[in-house]
């Protein structure tokens, strides 16, 4: 958050402990986890500092295990969706809280859906489906086929090098079709490879000529663009009369009779305190404070005087106020349904983060397949890539988030 949001709560804080100063900075995106990872090495890091939730398995020798004082075990997993308990949890104890949640959703062009007579699906067939029906190129009757050029894009799916969000979207979509992240191969994670590649090598509504999919759907011209909440603000300054909602994630068809629930995606920030802070107490004081409900609260209502909206509750018993909100009630729908791996994208972990050593092994499979390599081919390399960067984290053995 700026500092213009975050300073009232601060000078509440200050008042109430005298004896204790926040200094808070407020950091760029860009290169912000080997900044911060290379300050708690050199000893001159924060005390307390934000982490993504995918991060635990870098920042595990720089953390500080949350005291009990602050909020034992049981509190935590009683007040925040499962997922949170699972990305933070390190042997028996929690290693960061929440501030704030955020999830992949389905943003969709009214406009282009009003004129299309279409309604929102809630099935990846229906998508594809609705994605094609809505798709214009420059050919004489306006479909598409190879080599049209693409006028107004149905989805945003099929490739890995302009579609924002991809790893999300393809991490999704094999986690609800039950592919083990970890070791990505059979028939489950060949057919969803070949499902989020279809957009572009058959169905020629997305290719690489397009430019980015955040770009294309603020200019209007893409009717189905997945994304996670904080994309409502750079699509809105870009194009203030765009008329589009967000919506839950479509999902694969689910047997209700054996209990099987919607399955989404959580990307989303932490706070979490030094290991090395010589203040450590003052440090979990303050996050105490900031990660209550009345603080989030404030802090939500603070925000929103600036912008659309503010960062969503992430604690279980507050987000029923946002799950009619315009923007973020469908992803506030899906956090307790929600799951996470090391695939998210605009995590900013640098090139040598576990989200970017992974996702480049994911991009090779992606255009492997769009290549015409032959799919069991493309995922037992994937899933060698893969188990090598786990490795380098302990992490070969594990898979993602269960289902809750």
């Amino acid at each position: 958050e700026p500092e213009e949001v975050m300073k009232p709560l601060i000078s509440e804080f200050e008042t109430a402990h005298p004896t204790i100063k926040i200094n808070y900075v407020f950091q760029s995106q860009r290169e912000y986890r080997e900044r911060l990872q290379n300050a708690l090495a050199a000893g001159r890091g924060p005390d307390v500092f934000r982490i993504h939730n995918t991060w635990l398995p870098m920042f595990r020798q720089e953390l500080s295990p949350v005291p009990s004082l602050v909020m034992s075990a049981s509190e935590f997993e009683s007040s925040y969706p499962p997922v949170m308990s699972y990305d933070f949890r390190l042997g028996g104890n929690y290693m960061a809280v929440p501030m704030m949640y955020d999830g992949l959703a389905l943003y969709t062009n009214d406009e282009l859906f009003d004129q299309g007579g279409k309604t929102v699906p809630t099935s990846w067939e229906e998508l594809r489906k609705t994605a094609i029906e809505l798709s214009v190129c420059d050919s004489a009757d306006g479909r598409c086929t190879r080599g049209d050029k693409i006028l107004i894009s149905g989805a945003s799916m099929g490739t890995a090098d302009n579609v924002d969000h991809w790893q999300d979207i393809l991490g999704i979509i094999m986690m609800q079709n039950n592919v083990n992240l970890s070791a990505p191969q059979g028939q489950s994670a060949e057919e969803s490879l070949q499902y989020f590649t279809i957009f572009n090598r058959a169905d020629h509504i997305w290719d690489s000529t397009l430019p980015s999919s955040t770009s294309l759907f603020a200019a209007g011209k893409l009717a189905m663009y997945f994304a996670p909440s904080w994309r409502v603000f750079e699509i809105k300054n870009t194009n203030p009369k765009l008329k589009f909602s967000v919506h839950p994630l479509p999902q694969l068809p689910l047997d209700l009779s054996r209990g099987e629930k919607p399955t989404t995606w959580a990307t989303y920030w932490a706070e979490g305190v030094s290991k090395k802070s010589k203040v450590s107490d003052a440090a979990w004081e303050w996050v105490k404070f900031v990660s209550s409900k009345d603080s989030l609260m404030k802090l939500y209502k603070t925000a929103s005087g600036i912008r659309e909206f503010g960062e969503i509750h992430p604690r279980t018993d507050m987000q029923a106020s946002l799950v009619s909100a315009p923007y973020v009630g469908a992803i506030v729908s899906q956090a307790s349904n929600a799951r996470s791996w090391y695939l998210s994208g605009f995590t900013f972990d640098g090139p040598t983060g576990i989200n970017s050593k992974i996702s480049n092994y994911f991009a090779d499979a992606i255009n492997g397949i769009n290549q015409g390599r032959q799919a069991s081919e493309v995922t037992k390399t994937l899933s060698a890539g893969i188990n090598q960067v786990l490795s380098q984290y302990g992490l070969a053995t594990q898979i993602a988030t269960p289902a809750n």
